[in-house]
């Protein structure tokens, strides 16, 4: 989607023909190809965009003379299994969804996103043409080794889908417990609702290094859980190191909370206050009140714009938590 509003031409190909259909009805593709074949016979750059597994099987038997690159998300195995003499740079954009599939497919995905580009053995005209693909649906290029790559997203994303599955299965398992969780509770376990059926495959790829990860994080549990049986000055340093270094991770903001009420009407009001306060929307989360509609919308906006959203969302007669 992003690549066709940009001016590519598209020839699509699924090993499921219904994911290829509807691609094809959403406007992600031009073309939709009988096989891969067809599909890379008038090619200039070549994406591999499905699973690990499925990418290396396409890869193994792909025949072209276009450059070739995919999006997986380990990319050690990516680059020992290309095929002597083929043009291939790997990539891995860091920008997704829980859904998968193309019925959750939005040509804003990659806007500002992370993209790391392995270019390992590359050349220079393969690397500066990917580079400008990226570039042009608005990500932002990475370059890093494919050993690099796979050490860092075993910390920053393999490593919270484990926790959030652990996580999420240890409340589920506590009688009452599910009924109490809060925002924070499930801005930390979003992932754990992430497609299941090719994580597996991702993990046991980049074992060595998740396993390593994992390793890593018990140890600074246990730290933590002797620091909490006597020594409150670690413990508070070690808390207080953690809130200042997240703060340097993101920009600044300031969260505004609306609380909606059970009737119509009320999601245009708060558009019609963000319309009119000119505040910039960095992030926002709906907690859904527990019987009935209605709940809480939490806006994150720059510090020096909460102000005047506040202002304009009482003007439209809305409450602020």
């Amino acid at each position: 989607m992003a690549l066709r509003e940009v001016g590519w031409w598209v020839a699509g190909w699924d090993p499921h023909p219904e994911a290829l259909t509807t691609a094809l009805a959403r406007g992600a593709v031009d073309e939709a190809a009988s096989s891969v074949e067809e599909a890379v016979a008038k090619a200039d750059l070549v994406v591999l965009a499905g699973p690990l597994e499925a990418a290396l099987a396409t890869l193994a038997q792909l025949e072209t003379n276009a450059l070739v690159t995919d999006v997986a998300g380990v990319k050690v195995p990516m680059m020992e299994a290309k095929p002597s003499g083929m043009r291939f740079v790997g990539g891995h954009p860091m920008a997704g969804r829980e859904h998968a599939g193309p019925t959750a497919a939005t040509p804003a995905l990659f806007r500002g996103a992370a993209w790391i580009v392995c270019a390992d053995g590359a050349s220079a005209e393969d690397i500066d043409t990917l580079v400008g693909m990226i570039e042009s649906i608005g990500a932002i290029p990475i370059p890093m080794s494919a050993d690099r790559h796979d050490q860092v997203v075993a910390t920053i994303s393999h490593l919270p889908q484990v926790i959030a599955a652990a996580l999420v299965n240890q409340v589920s398992s506590q009688p009452g417990a599910v009924e109490l969780v809060s925002g924070s509770f499930r801005d930390l376990t979003r992932v754990a609702a992430s497609e299941p059926g090719w994580w597996p495959e991702i993990l046991m790829a980049n074992v060595e290094n998740v396993g390593g990860a994992i390793d890593e994080l018990i140890s600074q549990l246990e730290t933590i859980r002797a620091e909490m049986a006597g020594d409150r000055q670690a413990l508070t340093a070690r808390l207080a190191s953690a809130r200042e270094k997240r703060r340097d991770m993101a920009p600044p903001e300031v969260r505004v909370g609306v609380v909606l009420a059970d009737k119509p009407g009320e999601i245009a009001a708060v558009g019609r206050a963000l319309e009119e306060s000119n505040a910039d929307v960095r992030d926002l989360q709906l907690r859904h009140a527990l019987h009935g509609g209605g709940g809480v919308l939490t806006l994150s906006v720059r510090p020096g714009e909460a102000e005047a959203l506040r202002e304009a969302l009482t003007a439209e007669g809305l409450l602020l938590e």
